[in-house]
């Protein structure tokens, strides 16, 4: 292809390799969180540029541009050896981009790598990892993805800016809708520049804050391959493009294990954000019917580590052999992750939940006390919002920033947002069905139109009952969701708990064709693009909205997400949203853990210092392999 016009900047890198416009200086910011970055001011008008190894959208960046290593990892670890994991459930894809067509693989998508990385010790920032460096200018209308020279994929051949470009635009053409439409927004055009560097130039009103961060999270495949192979991004397949990460796939038997392999000849092994991870040579991940099934594979020595989730297997399971020999260890470790927004979610699709007081009523009859304390051993929290973190969620009556925010969207919300403190859930007593809760409940649905009749269900003035019917697949779940059932067939509820096997649940979740499940919202403590893709009317069908949410006042928060120009007001328009959505009680706020319980077989070790935000068993811990022989032959695996 012929060579295009570079920018200044790009021609200063190429041609005047060692002057002082490589340099990297600390305090050059040039722009918010464009710190150790170089630039250049050219005599003939050129604007400012800015070049940088990592971009955060609020602060500084932790690492500068000589890091040797991440401070939370091992750069010494060894490598060698095999960690195996479990998971139930079944898989008959390997193409996690297909989710509408097949089941994908666990970790299916870990064998591409990002143009950009992020770590588990800091908030906001990315780190090129295809690319070299990036370039922007002061208003970020465009970024310069400078890609590094030695790329391949697993099968041999050298990635280029094309294979980006590639990528990218297949995304858009055959991505998921939440990928497609994310690109759509923001990009104006893709070009390949000479010297190996891509260029993206986004649209005149996307929102700038989130423009680096969200391009720097989309994979890079093939080009080659797919040319030759006709393969589509849409269409589940076993077979996939090679990708250039450390991992790669060596085996695979559907429904049952994946086993991905370090690639030998992993380009990247040497960058100082790989040092000290990708420590295995295997990674196994073994498939099961079920949770139980899963437990007793591990007591086996199946397999060897256990992320437990269950805290009555936590509090009563673990006195099998493997732990009285000293075999496995059973460990808490911090978790200061932000919890998932678990709950039992409301599909507001469904006509019979359409009415808050209807949700409200059903909510009120959960029991997370008593469930706490006689199912789950006291072992947990009760969440009470959708970002569970002291800077993020609503507490008390709205003030400041975010009563200002409040107030421009007081047309559009109840009066109660402005009067009453942020929505907590409900207090119930020790008893499995608190009786106080059930008459307040009686109370919200003879408000809604529903009245108890002579058979103790709920009629509508028709006779109608009030159908719902509770979606699940694990049945170590049916404990904690029984009594559930039955308090709301107390209340007269004619609920149905249906469970269903792991296919069935995720054919008819894919299609929202339930009325409740227990699910979750995944959120971040930053929040731009990806809070709308959440919770956006526009999205509302997408599998990441399980409750199908739409709001006119979320809406416009997240449009204002992206343009926050500082972490105090984006933090300010996530607690309008949170008092809002727990408000609109799409969800019965369940329990959180915020520790980590972790079970593995004694060869496994991780460094002193575990980041704030990850367990990174996966990731940056490694394997004694004299412990492993000790295990061996003290007949610890079967």
């Amino acid at each position: 292809m012929p060579n295009r016009p570079r920018s200044p900047a790009i021609a200063a890198k190429r041609d005047m390799r060692t002057s002082l416009f490589k340099q990297w200086a600390l305090g050059s910011l040039i722009g918010v969180g464009a710190i150790w970055a170089g630039s250049e001011i050219f005599a003939d008008g050129h604007e400012v540029i800015t070049e940088s190894h990592g971009f955060n959208e609020f602060g500084e960046l932790k690492y500068g541009p000589d890091f040797e290593h991440l401070e939370y990892v091992n750069p010494n670890a060894p490598l060698g050896g095999e960690i195996s994991v479990a998971t139930t459930g079944t898989f008959d894809s390997m193409n996690p981009y297909a989710t509408l067509s097949g089941t994908p693989g666990a970790l299916s998508s870990s064998v591409w790598e990002t143009l950009m990385t992020v770590t588990s010790d800091e908030v906001g920032s990315v780190y090129c990892l295809l690319c070299e460096t990036m370039e922007y200018p002061e208003d970020k209308s465009w970024l310069i993805l400078n890609m590094r020279d030695n790329i391949r994929f697993s099968d041999g051949t050298e990635m280029t800016a094309e294979d980006v470009k590639f990528t990218i635009e297949l995304l858009l053409e055959q991505g998921t809708p939440s990928a497609a439409g994310s690109i759509r927004a923001m990009v104006n055009d893709i070009e390949v520049l000479e010297d190996n560097a891509l260029k993206i130039t986004f649209n005149d009103d996307a929102p700038i804050r989130g423009r680096f961060s969200q391009m720097g999270i989309f994979p890079v495949m093939s080009k080659a391959w797919f040319e030759e192979t006709g393969a589509r991004l849409d269409e589940a397949s076993l077979e996939v493009s090679p990708g250039s990460g450390e991992y790669m796939v060596r085996s695979i038997d559907v429904g049952r294990s994946i086993i991905y392999e370090r690639n030998p000849d992993f380009w990247g092994k040497d960058l100082p954000i790989n040092v000290g991870r990708g420590n295995y040579d295997t990674i196994r991940i073994e498939y099961f019917a079920d949770s139980s099934a899963a437990f007793e594979a591990f007591k086996a020595g199946d397999y060897t580590f256990r992320q437990e989730s269950s805290s009555i297997n936590w509090a009563t399971a673990y006195d099998f052999p493997a732990i009285d020999n000293g075999w496995v260890v059973r460990e808490e470790l911090s978790d200061g992750t932000l919890p998932g927004a678990t709950g039992f979610m409301f599909n507001l699709d469904r006509e019979q939940l359409a009415d808050r007081r209807v949700r409200r009523a059903i909510g009120l009859v959960y029991n997370f006390t008593w469930t706490n304390e006689n199912l789950q051993y006291g072992l947990f929290q009760q969440r009470e919002s959708f970002w569970e973190n002291d800077r993020l969620k609503a507490v008390g009556l709205p003030e400041g920033r975010e009563l200002e925010i409040l107030e421009s969207l007081r047309d559009k919300l109840p009066e109660e947002i402005f009067t009453q403190d942020a929505l907590l859930p409900h207090i119930s007593g020790t008893r499995p069905l608190d009786r106080g809760n059930l008459r307040s409940a009686l109370v919200l649905m003879e408000g809604a139109g529903w009245s108890t009749s002579d058979d103790g269900l709920l009629r509508d003035a028709d006779g109608n009952t009030l159908d719902i019917e509770f979606l699940e697949t694990r049945q170590s779940f049916d404990r904690i969701i029984n009594p559930y059932i039955e308090n709301l067939k107390r209340l007269g509820v004619n609920v149905t708990y249906n469970r269903v096997d792991p296919s069935q649940y995720q054919a008819r979740r894919q299609a929202k064709d339930y009325d409740m499940i227990f699910g979750v919202y995944t959120n971040g403590l930053q929040e731009g693009r990806g809070f709308s893709q959440r919770y956006g009317c526009d999205e509302k069908d997408d599998i990441f909205n399980p409750a199908a949410y739409c709001s006119e006042a979320i809406d416009i928060i997240g449009d204002l997400l992206p343009e926050a120009d500082s972490y105090d007001e984006m933090a300010a328009l996530i607690r309008a949203a949170d008092r809002i959505m727990r408000y609109d009680y799409f969800v019965v706020p369940v329990w959180y853990l915020g520790r980590n319980w972790a079970a593995y077989y004694d060869f496994y070790e991780y460094p002193e210092n575990l980041p704030e935000f990850g367990l990174g068993h996966l990731d940056y811990w490694w394997v004694n392999q004299d412990k492993y022989n000790d295990l061996v032959a003290a007949g610890a695996f079967q």
